[in-house]
């Protein structure tokens, strides 16, 4: 379903589209912090494979039920502008409580708090690109308010940075240094970004009482959300335990596995902008469909790759390509699905299922299947879902306004003759 073209300069869109880049990259900055400290946290406070697969899965549940219920609230009160604001603020505080932290149990406390606070950013900033930016750019738009900011900052320099800062001056300092940018990011915020041009959907009684849960009749939104669920889970099972089989099963020094991970950012900082870039082309199907076949050198490469730490980034960098098609699936194709009315509400559906299916479940089955076998289990976890992603994208309705108008013009051609 089209949206409205934006009224918004293109100077103004560029802006938009930057600081929420930035802000989604200081919440992955945050929530990727534990993981990547791992190898400092785990001996420290003597935590098993399961409780580490826990924190994960803590988070994950309630950045679920932030992204619906903030989401659904954004769509019926219009006001996303404060309600990304505070949910920044309340995030950073959070990292400095997780570096605060002496235990499982307040850690544990933690990181359910930051992942209430972080679950509504995303929801809220697609919402926004697709009010504020033009359909034309809105895949690319979305690929960079998603991919770029979160992956050069929580993919790449998060583990360069993070990892160094606790060798020299401990993992808890480290917590804290990753609390301050999320400050002064909601600072900017609230003075550079304007409330977005709602549509009039409060004023719409049909809208109003209509079930959040109905705009999963629509095939997109449904197939989405089970994507989510699926590279959700092979996305934080990487990030919980990529680091600990890269450091305790293939030996790899600390300073070696950060520059591995962040390898993984680079690859998905380029992908924001040529696969959400690529689909605004040639259409998101095919895009969404491939991505996830090119996923499984990932773990195969970790597991089976007995070369080079170069060459081994080099297959990490393309494997982790897949994170390029998280914004399709997240918010291109359920926005351009539904009434834009119910934005936020889709995305958060599909961004939620993600999280309380994959990023809950997916965490704590890996690490009980690592304590049970080994830490080889959860990359074969990887494995498996990047074929079942793929055959469910098979699925997918095209959506692309370019492929669509493309199409709509053949069929009218061959109407008329």
């Amino acid at each position: 379903m089209a949206t409205k073209a934006s009224n918004r300069s293109g100077s103004y869109q560029i802006l938009l589209v930057g600081l929420l880049s930035l802000n989604f990259g200081i919440v992955f900055f945050d929530r990727n912090s534990l993981n990547f400290l791992m190898p400092f946290v785990k001996p420290d406070l003597g935590l098993t494979n399961e409780q580490v697969g826990i924190f994960q899965s803590a988070l994950s549940l309630t950045w679920a039920l932030a992204a619906f219920g903030i989401g659904r609230l954004s769509d019926r009160i219009g006001n996303r502008k404060l309600l990304l604001v505070l949910s920044t603020l309340i995030f950073s505080v959070c990292s400095f409580l997780t570096g605060l932290a002496q235990g499982f149990a307040l850690l544990l406390g933690a990181r359910l708090l930051m992942g209430a606070a972080e679950g509504g950013v995303m929801p809220i900033s697609h919402a926004m690109v697709a009010s504020e930016v033009s359909p034309a750019r809105r895949g690319l738009a979305q690929g960079i308010a998603q991919n770029f900011g979160s992956n050069l900052l929580g993919s790449f320099v998060a583990p360069v940075l993070l990892v160094s800062f606790a060798a020299a001056f401990g993992w808890r300092h480290a917590f804290y240094l990753a609390g301050i940018p999320g400050l002064v990011s909601a600072v900017l915020i609230w003075f550079l970004i304007r409330e977005p041009e709602a549509p009039a959907h409060l004023l719409d009684e049909a809208v109003e009482k209509a079930s959040p849960w109905a705009v999963l009749r629509e095939r997109n939104v449904l197939l989405c959300c089970l994507l989510s669920v699926i590279l959700v889970s092979y996305l934080v099972v990487c990030w919980v335990f990529m680091p600990l089989y890269l450091t305790e099963v293939r030996g790899y020094s600390p300073e070696t596995m950060q520059w591995l991970m962040g390898t993984l950012g680079i690859s998905a900082t380029i992908g924001s902008f040529a696969i959400s870039g690529l689909s605004d082309r040639i259409g998101r199907r095919p895009v969404m469909i491939a991505m996830p076949l090119i996923g499984v050198i990932l773990p195969l490469g970790a597991m089976f790759f007995a070369g080079s730490p170069w060459l081994l980034a080099v297959i990490f960098f393309f494997g982790w390509g897949l994170n390029g098609i998280f914004p399709l699936f997240m918010a291109t194709v359920p926005s351009e699905s539904v009434d834009p009315r119910r934005t936020a509400t889709a995305l958060g559906l599909c961004m939620g299922s993600g999280e309380v299916l994959g990023g809950v479940l997916a965490p704590w089955i890996a690490g009980r299947s690592a304590d049970a076998t080994s830490l080889a289990a959860p990359l074969w976890i990887m494995l498996g879902l990047t074929i079942v992603a793929a055959i469910i994208a098979m699925g997918l309705r095209e959506t692309a306004p370019r492929i669509v108008a493309a199409r709509r013009a053949v069929a009218l051609r061959e109407a008329a003759i």
